[in-house]
């Protein structure tokens, strides 16, 4: 993949970290959980944010919830006292929980569509986003797979990779929403030496560091020399070398998936490529739910998200957990203070 940023970049600002967080889909738990995020004054503090959404789901969500919340609407970031929200306008004004429609997905596109602008016009740095049901937006006409494919669409960002974080572990995926037969497919030298070599130059910019990487095998232990398949030895290492040799990229590989996340996990490597999406999300959710978060690279902005979905089966009852929403905030609010630094030498 390409080294080169695209999309448009905003105007520099010198205030603190300003984080724009979208609602997600209205009838999920997005409304829910960003409101008991930002609930914590841990969360709040050191950070201006910025609720983008409906107004009045959000008074409505925070009486339900008990929540003496003050919304303030403008788009100059929270106070103490107030509570900042840009409402886009024109939105559901009231969500049924756990219902699926085209109004709920045009809600969370409008939201979408609206943080974006708001990032080119230089009023917030990052962008942390609440779960959006990929139907709904189907529904609304929005041909996106997901949020990642939208925001690269919008910020005209030609190459960029969904991965998650979740302490040290950080897993980069080859494939996203696909079938695992498509999947598998999509398992050739040429796309892991782009994708290798993208993950080197944006972790090691976001990080600031020099980066290892290990590649997760296709196949059950990586294949065991040819017994269980041949992906390894046909598309995988000639990628591995390639990327070593050619471009002294630190990685290595492939490593049987049943172990190589864990290892990543206790900080062997700084990242780990994934073959395909549940080999991923598995992995990440069975280490780190609830306090992994997904990291849009390539971007020209910060986006963080929740490692879940909209949660329709609990959408409404007030007992969504919202770690994961504050997870996002705060690696938000992290990558900020990397980037700032950066600029600055």
């Amino acid at each position: 993949m390409s080294q080169e940023t695209q999309g448009n970049v905003p105007p520099k600002s010198n205030s603190s970290n300003r984080i724009g967080i979208t609602l997600g889909d209205p009838s999920g738990i997005g409304p829910e959980i960003v409101l008991k995020a930002i609930a914590d004054q841990e969360i709040r503090r050191g950070s201006d944010l910025i609720i983008i959404g409906s107004l009045e789901i959000l008074r409505s969500t925070a009486r339900s919830l008990g929540f003496d919340f003050e919304f303030s609407p403008n788009e100059s970031g929270s106070s103490a006292n107030a509570i900042a929200v840009a409402d886009p306008g024109d939105l559901p004004s009231r969500a049924e929980p756990g219902r699926e429609s085209a109004e709920s997905g045009k809600a969370a596109a409008r939201c979408i569509e609206m943080a974006v602008n708001m990032w080119k016009t230089g009023k917030i740095d990052a962008i942390s986003t609440a779960p959006i049901s990929k139907n709904a937006l189907a529904l609304a006409g929005y041909k996106y797979p997901g949020h990642t494919e939208f925001l690269a669409d919008l910020t005209n960002t030609k190459e960029f990779a969904m991965s998650f974080f979740a302490d040290d572990l950080r897993v980069v995926l080859l494939s996203t929403h696909f079938s695992l037969l498509d999947a598998i497919a999509m398992v050739k030298t040429e796309s892991l030496v782009k994708l290798i070599r993208f993950t080197h130059f944006q972790l090691s910019g976001l990080l600031k560091k020099n980066v290892r990487i290990a590649v997760a095998g296709l196949n059950p232990h990586a294949s065991e020399g040819g017994m269980f398949g041949d992906e390894e030895a046909r598309e995988i290492i000639p990628a591995v070398e390639k990327c070593r040799t050619e471009f002294g990229i630190d990685v290595s590989g492939p490593f049987s998936s049943d172990t190589i996340f864990l290892r990543g996990y206790r900080g062997e490597f700084e990242a780990i490529i994934a073959c395909y999406h549940d080999q991923a999300t598995i992995a990440v959710k069975c280490l780190s739910f609830g306090s992994a978060v997904n990291v849009t690279l390539g971007l020209p902005l910060i986006r963080t998200s929740v490692d879940h979905g909209t949660a329709f089966d609990i959408a409404g009852k007030g007992v969504a957990d919202e770690s994961s929403m504050k997870a996002a905030l705060r690696t938000a609010k992290e990558l900020i203070g990397l980037s700032k630094s950066s600029a600055r030498i």
